[in-house]
């Protein structure tokens, strides 16, 4: 398994297990141009979320209609749940970007049509660690591996904060390889740091992370901050050998007390950063 690392928009395509050196997780981003995206019946289970434009899929002759905000920034996501042995083919508005995340399966579940009346406008954190988070494939989501989750950070605030891993299989923490895909309300000018460490590997990477990155986590305790004016966006994918669906993760010990002071601070004001709905 490879160290955790980012790649830079236009350095990356389309993530696999290759790429990364782990087992489970895939993950692409899709710009429609009047294209067609056909996926076969295989062992992969996938979560299909527009991060701008209407999207339509068939799915076994039912066709699901879904997205619509014009970007990130404009509301809470969708996201359309394809099982194991399931063909897809799907079509998008001239524009639309689509991020699709799989997984290897090995139970098969329904299709699911996730939209934002199904999602509480959700705040973890306190202080400058307050951020948005929209879990669009929870633990308790009827799938077999994926988890999925949205996460708005406003510009100057700490992100997964305290640092958290998904490194071993034991109580209290789960093994869980992970991608971060970022987008900045401001895509030129917008950026944020990433850091990653393992004192137990003797490994530490901290980088300015720009729209359009990634950065694929298979171990290392890891936390974001978003660079003061600049707010952040990044959708989450998990997936891992864990035999129950849990985001179970290990706070680094040397700042996990710091969550006990949160009881007494208010939330950033900035939150909810991201309505329901775009606003009309």
């Amino acid at each position: 398994m490879t160290d955790p690392q980012i790649l830079e928009r236009g350095a990356w395509k389309k993530i696999t297990p290759e790429i990364a050196g782990w087992e489970f997780v895939s993950f692409e981003v899709t710009v429609f141009d009047g294209q067609t995206l056909s996926f076969e019946a295989d062992g992969d289970e996938r979560a299909l979320v527009p991060l701008s434009g209407t999207v339509t899929a068939n799915v076994d002759g039912t066709e699901h209609v879904f997205g619509g905000r014009a970007s990130v920034f404009e509301g809470l996501g969708h996201c359309l749940y394809i099982p194991r042995d399931t063909a897809v083919t799907v079509t998008a508005s001239s524009g639309a970007e689509l991020a699709i995340a799989s997984a290897p399966a090995t139970t098969k579940h329904e299709v699911v049509l996730v939209t934002p009346d199904d999602l509480p406008v959700e705040s973890r954190g306190a202080g400058n660690a307050s951020r948005q988070v929209s879990t669009l494939i929870p633990p308790a989501f009827p799938a077999d591996r994926l988890l999925v989750i949205e996460v708005w950070t406003p510009g100057g605030n700490w992100s997964s904060y305290p640092p958290h891993k998904h490194e071993h299989e034991h109580d209290g923490e789960a093994q869980l390889e992970e991608t971060y895909y970022y987008r900045l309300r401001d895509p030129e000018k917008g950026w944020a740091i990433q850091r990653a460490y393992s004192p137990e590997r003797g490994f530490e990477l901290a980088e300015t992370v720009r729209d359009g990155d990634i950065c694929l986590l298979p171990w290392a305790y890891h936390t974001t901050v978003a660079a003061h004016g600049h707010d952040l966006y990044y959708l989450n994918v998990m997936a891992g050998p864990a035999p129950q669906r849990t985001l179970q993760a290990a706070q680094d010990p040397e700042l996990a007390e710091l969550v006990s002071a949160w009881a007494e601070m208010d939330v950033d004001p900035r939150i909810p950063l991201i309505p329901r709905y775009p606003q009309a």
